[in-house]
């Protein structure tokens, strides 16, 4: 028993003199080496890393100005085509209108013609002035306003327009098959501008013969006769029961389209055709225009 216990003892002894030779700490010489082996890999990794930087904004700047290129290319020939085609319904648009009584200049304004419109007064030797409604996503109306039926309403009208009070504004009461109202700055049909004019209809002792059919330009009020300010409405669908009660000043005498569109996709909320304020048509600019000869 106490033989084999020696071998044990010797044994454990001479693990312990190994395990502490293992701890002791390296001398300055081996540290020396070592850190001298890991600055030189460090150094080699890090001129590694200097010449791959380059190449790879190199080549990533080769890949972006492809691209780019590429990308410029298709956006040039979206817009050579875009310009073809807008050509092209130019052209369509002039030869369409022709024989049909709306002469257009080349910038599009349509003067009036009572055969173009055979239901609306005939206002032809009257004093008129021309005035184009954009509207945003539908197209262009085009209105002649008549001066010698409507002269303070007409006078009213211009000068708003040349102040730029309608642009940005919209349509906000719409009713297919009757009517689209607009340039109210509030949006909900109880604006207006700082001035109100004298209603210039029969009702109020005005003689005024334009008949509210299929185009007409009016003016918009309230129960007060005098109350027209800002607020115009073009009239869809004939409605000749306003004759003499609101104050018409004009026809419109290209764009109807435009007109049926916006009130084929009104959804208004009432049966007043109140549109909510999102949903609004936005007139983006009323410009007075010269008539073609």
């Amino acid at each position: 028993m106490s033989q084999k216990k020696k071998p044990q003892k010797k044994n454990a002894q001479e693990k312990n003199r190994m395990q502490q030779q293992n701890r002791e700490p390296q001398t300055s010489s081996q540290y020396q080496d070592r850190t001298l082996q890991e600055l030189d890999r460090q150094r080699r990794l890090t001129r590694r890393r200097m010449m791959l930087t380059p190449v790879f904004f190199v080549i990533a700047f080769a890949v972006f100005a492809a691209t780019r290129g590429e990308r410029q290319d298709a956006e040039s020939e979206e817009q050579q085509a875009a310009a073809t085609q807008s050509a092209a319904g130019t052209a369509a648009g002039t030869e369409a209108a022709e024989g049909t009584g709306a002469e257009k200049t080349a910038a599009g304004v349509a003067a009036f013609s009572a055969e173009a419109l055979p239901d609306a007064w005939d206002i032809s030797k009257d004093a008129l002035t021309y005035a184009q409604i954009s509207v945003k996503d539908y197209g262009t109306i085009t209105m002649a306003l008549d001066e010698t039926i409507a002269p303070t309403t007409v006078e009213n009208f211009v000068s708003l327009v040349k102040e730029g009070f309608y642009d940005g504004l919209t349509f906000h009461r719409i009713m297919d098959g009757f009517m689209i109202q607009g340039g109210d700055p509030l949006g909900n049909g109880t604006g207006g501008s700082d001035e109100t004019i004298r209603g210039e209809f029969a009702a109020n002792g005005f003689d005024n013969p334009i008949t509210h059919v299929r185009g007409a330009v009016s003016m918009a009020r309230s129960q007060d006769m005098d109350s027209a300010s800002s607020q115009f409405f073009l009239v869809q669908a004939d409605s000749t029961f306003l004759d003499g009660q609101y104050a018409g000043f004009g026809y419109v005498t290209d764009g109807m389209d435009v007109v049926d569109a916006i009130c084929k996709d009104a959804e208004p909320v009432d049966s007043n055709g109140t549109i909510p304020k999102e949903q609004q048509p936005v007139i983006e600019s009323i410009v007075i225009a010269e008539p073609a000869e």
